[in-house]
């Protein structure tokens, strides 16, 4: 009798350590299917990027400059002192500094942007950033600015003056608005050496062929009249 309780005991304890094994490897499997899932570290100290493929090597998206053959000017760029030009529809103007203005920026994951605003009005349209985290510093006006959650769809909002700072997390739509009497001037950093953008507005209604009116009548509960005069406008 006492032989088949410890014959009994050691089936259980077997199961009970094959059990505990599955988890582990399925624990690691999760954590390695994660790990695996980011770009890794670059293993160089840069990886400036050249147009010319010719015994260059091909690291995130670009090819790669001789090391050697780096110079200053690979690592620079020079005009965000220079005011923007407003006078266009929306009254703002972006000055993107990513990769394909400094080279050297190139697999570091980093870009930077000025944003000038016309007096009472002017608006950086919403927009997402579909790469990149923005983290934007007011150096003079007032700007109120804020972005939407995904679903449910939540509103975030600030009115920032000289000195302010606010986060736009990746992929979010967001936008800039100029609430002032005068000119507004911003700075903003972002967490990708190309973090591209979609403005909403010129995305839904004015790409190259346009969406059919029928969907967006449909998706926005509008007239289809009032659709085609906006691609119109967008076009």
């Amino acid at each position: 009798m006492q032989d088949s309780r410890r014959q009994l005991k050691a089936k259980e304890s077997s199961h009970k350590m094959k059990g505990f094994h599955f988890l582990v490897f399925l624990a690691l499997a999760v954590a390695f299917s994660f790990a695996s899932a980011f770009d890794p570290s670059p293993l160089q100290d840069f990886c400036v990027a050249i147009p010319e493929p010719e015994n260059a090597v091909f690291v995130n998206g670009k090819f790669c400059k001789n090391p050697n053959l780096t110079v200053a000017n690979d690592f620079s760029f020079s005009g965000l002192n220079i005011p923007g030009n407003t006078g266009n529809r929306v009254g703002s103007n972006v000055t993107l500094v990513n990769v394909d203005r400094i080279p050297g920026l190139n697999t570091l994951g980093i870009s930077l942007a000025r944003l000038d605003f016309a007096p009472y009005g002017g608006l950086n349209p919403p927009h997402i950033h579909p790469r990149g985290t923005e983290i934007l510093v007011v150096v003079e006006g007032t700007l109120y600015v804020g972005f939407v959650t995904s679903n449910p769809n939540r509103l975030i909002t600030k009115v920032l003056y000289p000195g302010d700072v606010f986060v736009f997390p990746i992929g979010l739509i967001h936008f800039q608005f100029n609430v002032a009497k005068t000119n507004a001037v911003a700075f903003a950093g972002l967490s990708s050496q190309n973090p591209g953008v979609i403005t909403i507005a010129d995305a839904i209604f004015g790409p190259d062929p346009p969406i059919n009116p029928d969907v967006l009548a449909k998706a926005f509960q509008l007239d289809k009249d009032v659709v085609e005069k906006l691609q119109k406008l967008f076009a």
